[in-house]
């Protein structure tokens, strides 16, 4: 696809009648993390914290970390989880969940979290009516690393995901360790060969297999699903999102055991292949109680490439079978596995599939529901974030203006809408209207917009308007 070099950043589109108006608050790449109310002024920037991802709390305070480990010997391990107040100070800090020596580097503990953690009081990490994160008590809940070798899986050394349960005090409660439950994912004999031979394998300490990569942890809390007797959906029972995997599970708080799931393969019941395959997905988590949508999962269906199973033109060895190159957010009911909401390029109003990938992020990105049933969408990969109607409507719209200077990607990881009563020390920003610009008259300054010269030729057809494509599109794709 063809993509401008030039584009205003910042906010472009701020409809403030039709948003759920609030302080956004997301991880500015190798910046810090950076609050930014709804016309894109910086209300506060915690320059340097690390945001995998970055939560605002109530009160002000922000959640991130100090530090991620050299990535020549890890990959993606946030050394530490820190709480910081409105002026930077940590009041809270866990990082004693392994003891690290590696060579020519200091030894320390380091907590090797990695893409998510909860707050208890609160399922999700974003604004729930009537459920907030505590912010001087309660346990946390923090998706971590560590490197184990199950040769159930494969004959190398494999970065395993770990979930564990920690005190304010900083003492583990609880622990879940992904490869444990191998024989419960579900993969094919096709998917278990190819994962032995090449379990994502990773360049960082030598060499490790991401197997997984789960991208994001966090609690079902009160539901319709439980009260009506279903029990896979207790409200302590945890689910998570394995990209690598294209899997997207619930476990059992008390067992730790595989209640729920859907993936590594959507063509395995005629509910799955109509819900469609999800791809390298993110955020997947259920909508809380108090939210328009309680009770169905909210997903970031990615694309791009992942999963293991049978070779295909695409997918040679069989390790990343599964390609798309578009993305969609689907809000789908976890019984029927019906589809209630989507935002796909057609949402957005872009031609399939020869136009599809305009709305495309093939790595990071998240969805928040939020309280008048507008999605907040994070398109990771562009830094692009939106908010957008039930109606599919976008009614905001921001363009991160800070690229990496290590890596020349303006990328956000996730961003998180929070109300303005949560950062009380901010002065109330006003809301100012800012409605799209026309791009087919908006030039940059010193460009034409002007036409000298209209000739008529006599004998002319009119121009169609159908989808006669050198590849069928739209409708002739329904046929």
């Amino acid at each position: 696809m063809s993509y401008p070099s030039i584009y205003p950043t910042g906010v472009t589109v701020y409809n403030p009648e039709k948003c759920w108006s609030g302080y956004t608050i997301f991880p500015a790449r190798e910046l810090g993390a950076l609050l930014i109310d709804m016309n894109g002024a910086e209300v506060n920037l915690w320059k340097g914290l690390h945001g995998f991802p970055n939560k605002l709390l109530p009160g002000g305070y922000v959640l991130g970390h100090t530090g991620e480990r050299s990535n020549a010997f890890g990959m993606q391990d946030q050394i530490d989880l820190v709480q910081v107040d409105w002026d930077g100070n940590v009041v809270w800090k866990f990082n004693q969940h392994e003891y690290i020596e590696d060579p020519g580097q200091e030894p320390q503990w380091m907590a090797r979290q990695h893409h998510d953690y909860q707050r208890a009081g609160n399922p999700v990490g974003y604004y729930v009516p009537d459920m907030e994160p505590q912010v001087d008590k309660g346990n946390t809940l923090i998706l971590c690393h560590r490197n184990v070798k199950n040769p159930k899986i494969a004959d190398k050394v494999l970065l395993d995901d770990v979930i564990i349960e920690v005190t304010w005090n900083g003492e583990i409660v609880w622990e879940w360790n992904c490869n444990e439950h191998f024989d419960e994912y579900g993969f094919s004999e096709e998917a278990k060969n190819i994962l032995f031979r090449d379990p994502n394998m990773r360049s960082a300490g030598g060499g490790m297999g991401d197997w997984m990569h789960i991208n994001s942890m966090s609690v079902l809390g009160p539901n319709k699903w439980y009260d009506a007797g279903d029990e896979r959906f207790h409200p302590d029972n945890i689910i998570w999102d394995a990209r690598e995997s294209n899997i997207i599970a619930i476990i059992e708080k008390k067992t730790g055991k595989i209640v729920w799931k859907v993936g590594p393969d959507y063509n395995a019941s005629p509910e799955l292949k109509k819900l469609g395959w999800i791809i390298g997905q993110h955020h997947a988590h259920m909508i809380p109680r108090g939210l328009p949508g309680e009770g169905n999962i909210l997903v970031f269906d990615n694309g791009g490439w992942a999963g293991y199973g049978a070779p295909n033109p695409g997918s040679p060895t069989g390790a990343k079978n599964a390609l798309r190159d578009y993305t969609r957010v689907l809000e789908f009911d976890p019984v029927t596995l019906e589809i209630v909401w989507q935002y796909t390029p057609i949402e957005a109003g872009f031609i399939m599939p020869v136009d599809a990938s305009r709305f495309y992020s093939p790595f990071i990105s998240a969805a928040q529901r939020l309280p008048n049933g507008n999605t907040l969408i994070t398109e990771g990969s562009g830094g692009r974030l939106i908010e957008v109607t039930q109606e599919h409507e976008l009614v905001w719209e921001y363009i991160s203006p800070y690229w990496g200077e290590k890596m020349k990607l303006n990328m956000v990881y996730r961003a998180y809408r929070v109300p303005y009563e949560w950062a009380p020390q901010a002065e109330r920003s006003q809301e100012v209207a800012i409605k799209p610009v026309d791009v087919t008259t908006f030039r940059m300054p010193g460009a034409s917009n002007s036409r000298k010269k209209e000739t008529v030729v006599d004998g002319v057809w009119p121009f169609q308007g159908d989808g006669a494509l050198c590849v069928a599109a739209d409708e002739e794709l329904d046929k």
